[in-house]
């Protein structure tokens, strides 16, 4: 199912009791995060909220802020126009070990798949939503538009919100300024002319002006290289609300130079319509809420941050990219989407929990003895992987430690727990009783080097470390253990059955 807008999807969360509006005027200076904090800790994710009044600096904005819309495995299901994520992850499944078709409900589930698939390609339009209101800061004119139709009229300004009232937070006490939180990020390979959507927090310096926060190991940082390679400005379009399977698709782990425009399009089961950009020769969805032209001209860099992080720590101040502001593009009625991180759990953890659900067949095609994966909360996704395999033979669990280190941003796990098929992993309780009963800690764990995530502030050196894999498993004489390995202590499953009966009876 997809969105035709933010506010659609506003509206069904409204539908289904997931949604708080607050009318009340509340400052967009820590009181929203204060609020959603609290929401986003409360049990299963709490609601969504809806700012209809958000201040900046005790000005009333022109845009209602929307925040936690994803925040728990209801809503985000919802975001992806699901039940469960689990149905994704299914259909994924089923197009990585296509096989020919051996009857005709067979081939008739084969040829869905073969649609959805069609769906993924985007569509080119020549205007759409995101263009109802266009400001090109290169005359400082605003003009509005009406079906692909430049207006006459001619609104100036002054009457019209800069970046800077735009209702972009300041969510902790240290931060650095106001950031937005909800990018997608649009570039292109000047080489290939693939593009990338990224998430990527943005500082705001002044009405025109942002950080870059795209680490040395993105995609966006790669193409920002080569535009540096060649002396050339950088085009950049940042994207704001729409379909939120835009905003999932630019903060999945793709494999790197799958495209995630056409990602989002499998996901909504729709063709993406993408509409050229007004001031940059880059294409975006036609049906977003906000769209920020610009350009980073490579090599100019800025102090940026601090800025409290999903690590629950302050990131540093640190040097990065400049985005310069050519071109503001939005709905008549757009709504701010945006998010809060901080000390878990919050919003990206149930983000990252679909993540991992959607992606489990892929991580299974390549080591088949997976049977499960999970990113608890308390590891901010990259600190801890606890995985659970049917373990066949020596060493089995090394080879899926080294493998998947080996897979994108899965080099960033800081520690990564090895346990049998029988455990849940996604019960950290269970995960930390193996942990300490099946490992002999010099036996059992081994140290690797490799890149290491930017945020991570307990290296020595930045984006270099150290990387601890821990075998929890059961041991086989092939790994040395001579001893008979005990049995897990458990009750056969009819005398439950029978105390269940009992203690209902009673």
């Amino acid at each position: 199912m997809a969105y035709e807008s933010f506010s659609a999807f506003l509206t069904a969360l409204e539908r289904a009791g997931g949604l708080r509006r607050v009318a009340e005027p509340v400052a967009t200076e820590l009181e929203i995060t204060e609020w959603a904090d609290r929401e986003m800790k409360s049990p299963g994710g709490g609601q969504a909220l809806l700012f209809e009044k958000p201040t900046v600096n005790g000005t009333a904005s022109p845009f209602p802020l929307a925040v936690n819309t994803m925040g728990s495995t209801r809503r985000m299901a919802m975001a992806l126009g699901l039940e469960s994520v689990d149905e994704l992850a299914a259909q994924m499944q089923l197009i990585l070990k296509a096989k020919p078709p051996t009857s005709l409900r067979h081939a008739w589930t084969l040829a869905m798949q073969g649609l959805d698939l069609l769906n993924a390609k985007p569509k080119h339009v020549s205007s759409g939503p995101c263009k109802e209101v266009v400001h090109l800061l290169r005359d400082d004119e605003w003009r509005t538009a009406n079906d692909g139709a430049t207006s006459s009229s001619v609104i100036r300004h002054s009457s019209l919100p800069t970046l800077l009232s735009l209702p972009i937070l300041q969510c902790w006490p240290q931060d650095g300024g106001r950031f937005i939180t909800f990018p997608c990020v649009h570039t292109r390979d000047p080489d290939t002319g693939e593009r990338n959507l990224g998430m990527y927090r943005m500082q705001v310096y002044d009405d025109r002006t942002t950080g870059m926060h795209w680490q040395v190991h993105k995609v966006g940082a790669r193409h920002g290289r080569r535009y540096y390679e060649k002396g050339e400005r950088m085009p950049v379009a940042v994207t704001i609300g729409g379909d939120p399977a835009y905003t999932f698709a630019a903060t999945a782990p793709l494999p790197d130079g799958l495209d995630e425009i056409m990602f989002a399009g499998f996901i909504r089961k729709k063709s993406v319509p993408l509409v050229k950009c007004e001031t940059v020769d880059l294409e975006v969805p036609a049906d977003v809420d906000f769209v920020l032209e610009g350009y980073v001209q490579p090599g100019e860099l800025r102090p940026e941050g601090p800025f409290g992080d999903h690590t629950g720590f302050y990131t540093p101040v640190d040097d990065y990219p400049v985005f310069h502001l050519t071109a503001i593009t939005h709905r008549r009625d757009a709504v701010y989407p945006c998010t809060v991180v901080g000390i878990p759990p919050m919003e990206d953890f149930y983000m990252g929990t679909a993540s991992v659900r959607i992606f489990l067949p892929v991580f299974q095609m390549n080591f088949p003895e997976i049977v499960d994966l999970a990113l608890p909360a308390e590891g901010v996704f990259h600190n801890m992987v606890f995985v659970s395999i049917r373990k066949q033979y020596a060493w089995q669990a090394y080879k899926i430690m080294h493998g998947l280190w080996g897979m994108g941003q899965m080099m960033f796990s800081k520690y990564i727990v090895v346990v049998d098929a029988d455990c849940d992993v996604h019960n950290t309780s269970e995960v930390l009783f193996r942990l300490c009963a099946n490992t002999d800690p010099q036996r059992d764990s081994t140290f690797v080097k490799s890149p290491c995530d930017a945020l991570d502030h307990a290296p020595t050196v930045p984006c270099i470390g150290s990387h601890m894999g821990l075998d929890a498993t059961r041991k086989l004489p092939g790994e040395g253990y001579t001893r008979g390995w005990p049995e897990l202590v458990k009750m056969p499953a009819e005398v439950k059955a029978r105390v269940d009966a009992l203690r209902g009876a009673s």
